[in-house]
């Protein structure tokens, strides 16, 4: 099956009333991984890539044709998206979608609210042109991810989410409400009215960023108010890391990285797969 923009699959989420999750991409174990996880629970899924990530693993152009060989190998029929996270720029996302990116993201949430307009619009019309959908930020996620950082957290406001959609064409948005990248210090603690004014407002899915670590009936409840994607990352990491750890703590002469990497690779689709059910978008591929 061909890669597919992100457009139709939030759709049916936000009809059907899960969300379907987005797992970042950081090697090739991860990749392997994650479509694993897709096709064995028959759920559709957006593989996030972020700048940072696209740079370590050769660029954009590479990630596409390591997503699209794995999917042959694999044989792949599932929904398959795979979406720049957090571009930076509209240079960064055209070149992303000349690569044969499927969706993007613009995060141009930290410059003023016209600049923001300007920029996202750019980026849809040349995303649209290409068949390719567009995602976009208000407010501040907290915490580090890759080459975004961002101290403490500004909630979207929803008068200008609901501009933001009507002036740019966006497929789904990414209010920030209360959600950090990154490990939470505490409770995570998200703006659910706000979500709900939101919801209602915007009319399109919404995107929840940084989905480690909040606790389940918050996801369904998320859910409940629009939320049709859901990006997961550091929960993933740390599975690989915590694997890699365990493997040589025993094994402390093992040099072969097949050896320890391959329980990491089995550590992360384990993850996925357990958040793909959480999510509910397994068996709706």
């Amino acid at each position: 099956m061909p890669l597919v923009s992100m457009t139709e699959m939030l759709k049916k989420a936000n009809a059907e009333g899960y969300a379907v999750g987005q797992f970042n991409l950081n090697n090739l174990e991860f990749t392997q991984a994650i479509l694993q996880a897709a096709q064995e629970e028959k759920s559709p899924v957006i593989l996030g890539v972020s700048e940072g990530a696209a740079r370590y693993m050769g660029g954009f152009k590479t990630v596409v044709a390591m997503v699209k060989a794995l999917m042959e190998e694999y044989k792949v029929t599932v929904p398959v998206a795979i979406h720049l996270d957090h571009g930076s720029s509209f240079e960064s996302c055209a070149k992303a979608i000349h690569a044969g990116f499927t969706s993007v993201m613009i995060d141009a949430s930290h410059h003023p609210f016209e600049e923001n307009i300007e920029t996202t619009s750019k980026v849809v019309e040349l995303a649209h042109f290409h068949g390719v959908s567009v995602e976009a930020e208000l407010g501040v996620v907290g915490g580090q991810e890759d080459d975004v950082i961002a101290d403490g957290v500004i909630y979207a406001d929803p008068a200008e989410c609901e501009e933001l959609v009507k002036r740019t064409g966006i497929d789904c948005l990414a209010p920030a409400l209360g959600s950090v990248h990154g490990p939470y210090k505490g409770e995570p603690n998200l703006g659910f009215k706000e979500m709900e004014d939101i919801n209602n407002r915007a009319g399109v899915p919404l995107v929840l960023h940084g989905g480690t670590g909040i606790p389940t009936h918050d996801i369904k409840k998320a859910i409940s108010f629009g939320t049709a994607k859901i990006n997961v990352n550091t929960e993933n990491q740390i599975a690989s890391a915590k694997a890699v750890r365990e493997t040589l703590a025993v094994k402390t002469e093992e040099y072969d990285p097949r050896k320890y990497l391959g329980p990491a690779r089995d550590a992360i689709k384990a993850t996925v797969q357990g958040k793909m059910r959480e999510f509910g978008s397994s068996n709706k591929a």
